[in-house]
């Protein structure tokens, strides 16, 4: 758990828009207010990739922007990590549900149960176990089109007219099977605790978000009801007229593009209407939306004519700072609509990341290719058993190795261990010279039971990868050179990001370690609903974050 030790900060307590107003962003200024009013709507933003270190560096470079405002009038928790690992599906699961991956059974998009049956299975009767999860962009019905398969007309602009249920753009046919029921186990059904968005529906309030996949789905939570008006536009989608395989994360430029989509529907949800702008529901209680500018612009070695990632200082370099002025834009853009529409008083905005990403520092990158390790790795095994199949049956390797092997006993964990810690080789680095490696790139291990202690689960968990391999910072696990950065691991440019809780507080920066779990109990503390609704808060015993648990 966290160390909740927090310094001494001032607890003045002011609306959002008077201090916004006090900070420049708009001409009026309303009159101080006397006591804190009412929260009502919380709009949770998640901007996947942004570290602490680059709220820092905006804030103080731009201390008029909409980032600064909110940091200067809110409370800041300056040392925030995420879980491990820190992928998107448990970073924000963790968000939303105040779990570890232990308790919401969530280790990342694409992992391996070795309790549920292979996708397509029909007649479950004598099928033996064990099946890759696969919760990308693989299920949509059509994962080259940004509405994952609808079928809308005049896309992209037609987006927003997706559907709000998009378990209708998932195939079932991808999905992994229940052995009890012989059905498909759809994302939500996968999740194993409720979330903030199914507690506020039973207590009559409106939800909503948008995110990157059809997957994300799983936010509904085990009711399936938890997410009313869920907007998901496919991000790996072909852009409309840009070269043969290329996404909207391919250049920094069509990410932005992207999401901008999902930023005009949190401005439709403010102003009272679903996402699409066209049926008036009322402004949600919990609403909002990841962005993907600021992650695909640290990965992207150029985008635009211009270098990705970081300056040797450490810096954003030019795309990185072009997708941070473009979220300041749309975080700015919501606070003018809030206050326009008289929700300033009754909104909070909660700004963090699902994830950061590794490395900051571009001499620090060694990229390896992990197919040629892991293709070493089942020869070995099966060169010392003959007729065995491969040991590994699911590889999810970024910055971070996480394998589930076909034989879970000791021997077969203690061999994958020992093969990878005893390989050396060639990688490379940024510039694409060549780097040496050894013991695979990583610096720990853990394997069979211990892979189960690392995580806090039982041995023999099904869920739970058979090997963690953290690795050495800096390496990223890619068989080319198209990215100079990852995430996915446990390394502290992964996990480090912002953590701001607007239109609380003037100025509280909170320097004690907290957790992103802490997000989800802290939203049901400022919409008046109890926390410990949340299944996982009761288990892990998480608290709201400091300063605002009274």
């Amino acid at each position: 758990m966290p160390d909740n030790r927090r310094k001494s900060v001032s607890r003045t307590r002011t609306p959002l828009f008077a201090l916004l107003a006090a900070a420049g962003l708009f001409a009026t200024v309303a009159p101080a207010a006397t006591a804190q009013p009412e929260q009502r709507h919380v709009l949770l933003v998640s901007v996947d990739g942004m570290h602490q270190s680059d709220l820092a560096w905006y804030t103080a470079t731009h201390p008029h922007s909409a980032l600064a405002s909110l940091v200067a009038h809110g409370t800041q928790y300056t040392h925030a990590n995420t879980p491990v690992p820190s992928d998107s599906f448990p970073g924000l699961v963790a968000q939303v549900t105040g779990g570890n991956p232990a308790t919401t059974g969530v280790y990342y998009d694409a992992t391996y149960n070795h309790a549920l049956l292979p996708a397509g299975t029909t007649n479950c009767a004598g099928v033996k176990p064990g099946t890759g999860v696969d919760y990308t962009e693989d299920l949509d019905l059509d994962k080259n089109s940004v509405d994952a398969g609808q079928g809308l007309a005049g896309l992209p602009a037609s987006v927003l007219k997706m559907t709000g249920n998009p378990r209708t753009l998932i195939d079932p046919a991808k999905l992994p099977v229940d052995p009890r029921t012989c059905k498909p186990v759809y994302p939500h059904q996968y999740l194993q605790v409720n979330t903030v968005f199914e507690v506020a529906r039973q207590a009559g309030l409106r939800t909503a978000w948008s995110d990157k996949h059809p997957a994300y789905e799983m936010l509904n939570g085990p009711s399936g009801t938890g997410v009313q008006d869920l907007f998901t536009p496919e991000i790996n989608s072909q852009v409309p007229g840009g070269p043969a395989g290329g996404d909207w994360t391919t250049d920094n430029a069509a990410t932005q593009q992207y999401d901008s989509y999902k930023a005009r529907a949190v401005l439709n949800e403010i102003d009272g209407y679903d996402h699409s702008g066209t049926t008036k529901v009322g402004t949600p209680a919990v609403f909002g939306l990841n962005f993907q500018s600021v992650s695909t612009a640290q990965k992207l070695p150029v985008s635009g004519g211009q270098a990705g990632g970081y300056t040797a200082g450490g810096a954003p370099g030019p795309v990185v700072r072009s997708a941070l002025d473009f979220v300041d834009r749309q975080l700015g853009a919501f606070t003018a609509e809030l206050q326009r529409r008289h929700l300033d008083q009754s909104t909070t905005i909660v700004l963090s990341a699902k994830h950061g990403q590794s490395p900051i520092d571009s001499n620090a990158l060694t990229r390896i290719d992990d197919g040629a390790l892991l293709d070493g790795l089942n020869a070995a095994w099966r060169a010392a058993h003959p007729g065995a199949a491969d040991l590994v049956v699911q590889s999810t390797d970024d910055d971070a190795m996480l394998l589930w092997l076909s034989d879970r006993s000791a021997a077969a964990t203690t061999f994958a261990k020992n093969y990878l810690l005893a390989q050396s080789g060639t990688g490379n680095g940024v510039t694409g010279a060549p780097k040496p490696f050894v013991h695979s790139g990583l610096t720990t291990v853990h394997a069979g039971a211990d892979a189960a202690r690392y995580f806090g689960v039982r041995p023999g968990d099904a869920r739970v990868p058979d090997l963690v391999g953290i690795t050495v910072p800096g390496v990223v696990f890619t068989g080319g050179q198209s990215k100079i950065a990852e995430h996915g691991g446990a390394a502290a440019d992964d996990r480090s990001v912002p953590l701001v809780v607007s239109g609380t507080g003037r100025g509280q920066s909170v320097g004690g370690a907290v957790e992103t779990t802490q997000i989800a109990p802290t939203i049901l503390r400022l919409l008046h609903l109890d926390p410990r609704s949340l299944a996982a808060v009761r288990e892990e015993g998480t608290r709201v974050l400091p300063e605002l648990d009274r």
